[in-house]
């Protein structure tokens, strides 16, 4: 049998990413890297769909293509982005599933309708967290649902509304929904960049000569060219058309203002690339100081000028930025410890052969990591990463490590023990699956388990003095969502499972 290898079994899956375009005559090539500069935020599925004008018959059309596997692979023919995919406006979205099945077809985004009012088409990362009631509700009304993703239910809402502007029933629909959210929103002459009331997922927006693009991290533009203007505001929808085109100004309106942001603060921690600015800030700044406030707080065992045996080594890639935050802060007293390239990560894992009776997880971990035995032999080896979910990995990663016989292991994390599932939009395991609380917070437990000579976690505490505290740009004070560390949930949630409206 073959079985796909996930980029990290054993961490949270990434949301989702998405990008939209206004005013290009190549908006969908241009789509096509914003997404590609994304992959890390959903490898499951990727899509684009574009909005042309038929001038001889006076009307748009809306054309699309998606498929399951990367951006490279779902756009592999290059005639789709350039005859297939015409016009000047264009969305797009990768896919890591959070609410939905992700062998299905039907969920794949963007999603595309014919209303009343013309075409409507959507991308979205994020959840909504009163989906069982909407969708409840808008099935006794008569909709008839095609697929079983929370995306869906917007794009009901607004074709269903009453009101005649498409921005008021935009914005109407958009007040019935709960949850963290960033949406592109495509029509016939406009594209809308909608973001939640408190601001949970990341949005951004960025000028290319006279488009206005939107991405849900920075390094989207970066592949373009694009210059980023700044992050959506709190429960802001920003809407371009001709006329924002001719002025070289956006038309803002709010669904609701909070007054407070609760922003996603595992964006900085493993989501977000290093060098992207996610809420203003650059992830790599807040990813170094992470690294070396735990090393303030977790610090490293000492080293001694005669053996110089401690080595510090990342997991690669999420943590890499974080560890030279730690050997940096370690260094200032305790010198004679030293930064080693001592996992060497595979970047080209697709499939791989198992064979029967083989562990998968196990294989999975050495066709994508491999250790550099010289580097690690006799030593006393710390191991810093960002996360520990379930912890089956991380525990085949020691092992791993262990076969090139270093004198000890001790595993440095950058975040606070997970002991709660999200429903924001990212995708973890159940909370009994969780390593914290199978262990009931007992390091020693947890130490025993991943077999290793000692683990330290980074405190809530010092988790929020690593991020920036301020007040933002739209005059707004910053505030994070902590819930898989606290259980403490901003936004009011619905528990449903995820494959709950599946057939």
């Amino acid at each position: 049998m073959k079985d796909k290898i996930k980029i990290n079994p054993d961490k949270p899956r990434s949301n989702c990413a998405i990008f939209g375009i206004f005013n290009h005559p190549q908006a969908a090539v241009i789509t096509y890297y914003g997404l590609h500069s994304q992959q890390h935020r959903g490898q499951e599925a990727s899509g684009i769909c574009s909005c042309e004008y038929l001038p001889e018959q006076k009307k748009y059309r809306f054309n699309i293509h998606k498929g399951h596997g990367i951006a490279l692979e779902v756009f592999s023919k290059r005639n789709i982005l350039t005859e297939q995919l015409k016009g000047t406006i264009a969305i797009g979205h990768n896919r890591y599933s959070t609410t939905g099945g992700s062998d299905s077809r039907v969920n794949i985004q963007p999603f595309s309708v014919n209303f009343s009012g013309g075409h409507l088409a959507l991308s979205h990362n994020g959840n909504f967290t009163n989906t069982r009631q909407l969708r409840s509700q808008l099935q006794r009304e008569g909709t008839i649902f095609q697929t079983s993703t929370d995306s869906e239910i917007l794009l009901h809402l607004i074709a269903r509304s009453k009101e005649r502007d498409i921005t008021d029933k935009i914005m109407e629909a958009c007040s019935q929904i709960k949850g963290a959210y960033s949406i592109v929103l495509m029509t016939d002459e406009r594209l809308y960049a909608i973001r939640d009331p408190y601001a949970i997922r990341p949005l951004s927006m960025a000028k290319l000569g006279k488009s206005f693009v939107f991405a849900s991290e920075t390094c989207a533009f970066d592949i373009i060219n694009a210059e980023y203007i700044r992050d959506l505001a709190a429960g802001e929808i920003v809407m371009i058309d001709s006329e924002a085109v001719n002025n070289g100004s956006e038309k803002s309106f709010f669904i609701e203002k909070s007054g407070e942001t609760r922003h996603c603060i595992f964006e900085y921690i493993y989501f977000s690339r290093p060098d992207s600015m996610i809420f203003e800030n650059t992830v790599d700044k807040v990813r170094r100081k992470l690294g070396k406030n735990l090393a303030i707080e977790k610090p490293s065992p000492s080293a001694k000028k005669e053996d110089k045996k401690v080595v510090i080594i990342s997991v690669p890639d999420s943590s890499n930025t974080a560890t030279l935050g730690y050997v940096t802060e370690t260094i200032k007293s305790n010198p004679y410890v030293k930064l080693e390239l001592g996992l060497i990560r595979s970047h080209y894992v697709g499939r791989t052969f198992i064979q029967p009776g083989q562990d998968n997880r196990e294989i999975k971990v050495k066709a994508k990591f491999n250790t550099v035995k010289s580097v690690l032999k006799n030593r006393i080896v710390v191991i810093v990463d960002d996360s520990i979910v379930r912890g089956t990995t991380a525990k085949l990663l020691v092992k791993l490590v262990k076969e090139a016989s270093p004198k000890e292991i001790h595993l440095r994390i950058t975040s606070p023990p997970i002991i709660s599932p999200c429903y924001y939009g990212m995708d973890f395991p159940s909370k009994d699956e969780l390593i914290a609380n199978q262990c009931e917070n007992d390091l020693e437990k947890i130490r025993q388990y991943l077999d290793v000579d000692s683990v330290e976690y980074l405190s809530i505490d010092k988790l929020h003095e690593s991020v920036p505290q301020r007040i933002n740009s739209h005059g707004e004070k910053i505030g994070y969502c902590d819930a898989c560390f606290s259980g403490q949930y901003p936004v009011e949630i619905e528990e449903i499972n995820k494959d709950e409206f599946e057939e």
